[in-house]
């Protein structure tokens, strides 16, 4: 039963990441940089404040009296994390929700699912799996046989990308996307699903932050949720910096108060994609207190992920008039991830 809440909890979040850059393709008048920070504020800050306040008591308490390598660690991968996500944004808005997530995604299932065992090695801890463990045992060599599969999966959906410039006019490439770029996308996609999987290095550096959570009381179930406070800083740090240098850069200061533009319905709908991003992640962790931060965790959340945002890619019309074998590489592509899935659950579980 515990399994099955786990994967039910990843499912939700999933959900809710696949689904999050929705309502910014609301936001009319505004640069990008101007709608994905002020998103950000609460995606980053407000909500992770708000969630830890309502189900980890004392929460600030506990990253106060927190040794400082803990916090410095779990700070460092949100900041690392924070440029994985700025680059996401990017990737999203050259690539599209469907390609652009298969392949960020992708490759942050590849390297979130090691990064854990591979911080277990190098710090010498005897908690969980690691990656030396996982080359001596017939379960750890399955999971590593899954992760090919899920870059062998990456490669067929790149191709897909290559294929549908070469099939799509310019006109037809903006129906979907507006500003289709493959190359500016693979590159951005590339940064951001390494960096990206630092955030699951985040939730294991700040394991302490959630073991303390739990023995003052608070329920496993959210014990996350004050690790994600500090890891969220960093991400914020990072975030906020490179959107108020593109402010500057592109003048694009004046969105906030842009009169011609639908102001509240742009705050609003901003707000609204930042609430939405976090709750990824507020259910992931859910997910994690029950199946724990091992590769099938990590990798679980990524594939509902790249589920749904291509669910949302399909109704937005971004594979509208590519040749029927363009269409079945990016759905062989999306099918390979998925098959990489079971593989490293299978594994899990030996």
């Amino acid at each position: 039963m515990q399994a099955v809440l786990g994967v039910i909890f990843h499912f939700i979040g999933g959900f809710a990441s696949g689904s999050f850059y929705i309502p910014y393709k609301k936001v009319k008048g505004w640069a990008w940089e101007s709608y994905w920070i002020v998103g950000g504020i609460f995606s980053w800050l407000l909500a992770p404040l708000v969630a830890a306040y309502l189900t980890v008591p004392d929460f600030m308490g506990i990253i106060a009296n927190a040794s400082s390598e803990t916090v410095f660690w779990t700070y460092l991968m949100g900041l690392l994390w924070g440029i994985g996500g700025l680059t996401f944004g990017l990737g999203l808005r050259y690539l599209g929700v469907s390609l652009g997530m298969s392949f960020m995604l992708g490759f942050s299932s590849a390297f979130g699912a090691l990064v854990p065992p591979i911080y277990r090695d190098i710090v010498g801890s005897d908690k969980g799996e690691t990656f030396t463990g996982m080359l001596q045992t017939t379960g750890g060599l399955v999971v590593l046989a899954g992760i090919m599969i899920c870059l062998i999966g990456i490669a067929v959906c790149g191709k897909a990308g290559t294929m549908k410039e070469k099939d799509l006019t310019t006109e037809q490439k903006e129906v979907g996307v507006k500003e289709f770029d493959l190359k500016k996308g693979f590159t951005v996609g590339v940064i951001s699903g390494i960096l990206s999987a630092c955030f699951n290095y985040g939730i294991e550096a700040g394991k302490p932050l959630a073991e303390v959570a739990v023995q003052t009381g608070g329920n496993p179930l959210f014990q996350n949720n004050v690790t994600f406070v500090v890891i969220l800083w960093g991400g914020l740090t990072t975030n906020f910096i490179w959107c108020m240098i593109l402010n500057a850069r592109n003048k694009t200061f004046g969105d906030y108060t842009k009169k011609n533009t639908p102001l509240l319905r742009n705050y609003v709908f901003s707000a609204l994609a930042g609430i939405t991003w976090f709750m990824q992640f507020f259910f992931y962790g859910m997910g994690e207190s029950k199946l724990g931060n091992g590769a099938s965790s990590w990798i679980l959340h990524m594939a509902f992920i790249i589920l749904i945002s291509n669910m949302w890619g399909m109704i937005l019309g971004e594979w509208k008039g590519v040749q029927r074998k363009t269409f079945q590489t990016i759905v062989a592509g999306v099918a390979i991830i998925m098959t990489s899935i079971v593989v490293v659950g299978i594994g899990n579980s030996l």
